[in-house]
């Protein structure tokens, strides 16, 4: 049910793996390294482009995919469940693990965001409109996704982020700032009473977002231009492997033992390969919690995720 590979004529596992990563991973990190090149020439203003994705792309992207979708209110419950254990489940390995390396302070704060956050946006939205082009469900799944993880960033990174000792003031009002979670009601709002939006109204909102695509994987290009690599140390490795590796199983786990399969199960996999998110990143520096670590963490899995991604998206066509 994902991307038209033919298996005829007798392909392999191996054909659909080499499709994946041509007509899939190689144009999503194609357009990101035209990003690091642009970045680098001219220097964008990183908080422009993020601020043109969250709060003008994103938004018209949610709607327009759950407007159109095939998400039902029992599809929509079934899903923030799925999300609300699965993130639970990660939650309680990342402390297990912080405990076990025994990490204190600030890098056991990164150690657990780098882990819980994915990038289910600029790089989660992209990959799944490539994958699910066919299936739009499987893209209203992804922008679903995309809006829990922001809430999750908001609330449990933020927490986490900020320390038992400090103030936690101020997490209600990042949520409700966030318009993808205002775009996503309004959608099912209108889907719900099936109330048909004009066509010179509809026509600029979709224009916007199908500039999504290009523009989430330029920025996210230019954020990690001048990132480096400076020394992997063990936690460094832990929190790549807890958010590429950790990630997939548990998640293919819970999805075996709710036995849900077809694109739901497809879409949910997928996700939980996405790397870990530039948000765990700024948390980071805006809390003096080890920035270098968290940084060097959100690098490191978006390379890597080139390939994991790539495998998770082939177990996909495999087992669901």
């Amino acid at each position: 049910m994902i991307y038209s590979f033919s298996m005829t004529g007798g392909g392999t596992q191996m054909d659909v793996f080499r499709l994946i990563v041509i007509n899939i991973m190689f144009p999503i990190f194609f357009t990101v390294a035209i990003g690091v090149f642009l970045q680098r020439k001219f220097s964008f203003d990183l908080q422009t482009l993020s601020k043109i994705n969250t709060y003008f792309l994103l938004p018209a992207v949610c709607f327009t995919n759950i407007y159109e979708g095939d998400i039902t209110f029992t599809l929509f419950s079934k899903i923030i469940l799925f999300l609300l254990i699965n993130t639970s489940l990660l939650i309680v390995v990342s402390q297990l693990l912080a405990r076990m390396q025994r990490l204190q302070g600030g890098l056991s704060a990164s150690f657990k965001n780098s882990m819980v956050l994915s990038n289910a946006g600029n790089f989660g939205l992209p990959v799944s409109e490539l994958v699910f082009y066919q299936h739009p469900i499987g893209l209203s799944i992804a922008v679903i996704v995309s809006a829990y993880q922001n809430i999750v960033t908001f609330t449990y990174g933020l927490f986490n982020s900020v320390g038992k000792s400090q103030k936690r003031q101020g997490t209600m009002k990042e949520i409700l700032k966030q318009p993808i979670i205002y775009a996503l009601l309004f959608a099912m709002v209108l889907k719900g009473v099936q109330m048909e939006i004009p066509a010179f109204i509809w026509q600029p909102v979709k224009n916007i977002s199908d500039a999504f695509l290009a523009i989430a994987l330029i920025t996210l290009g230019a954020q990690i231009a001048y990132l480096k690599i400076k020394r992997i140390f063990k936690a460094l490795l832990f929190a790549v492997v807890g958010r590429l590796i950790i990630g997939p199983v548990l998640a293919f786990l819970l999805l075996q033992l709710l036995g849900w399969e077809g694109v739901t199960a497809q879409a949910l996999f997928i996700a939980s390969a996405f790397p870990t998110s530039r948000n765990s990143s700024l948390l980071a520096l805006e809390f003096n919690n080890e920035p270098e670590f968290a940084a060097q963490a959100v690098l490191i899995s978006t390379l890597l995720s080139s390939v994991t991604v790539t495998i998770v998206v082939s177990l996909a066509t495999i087992f669901y």
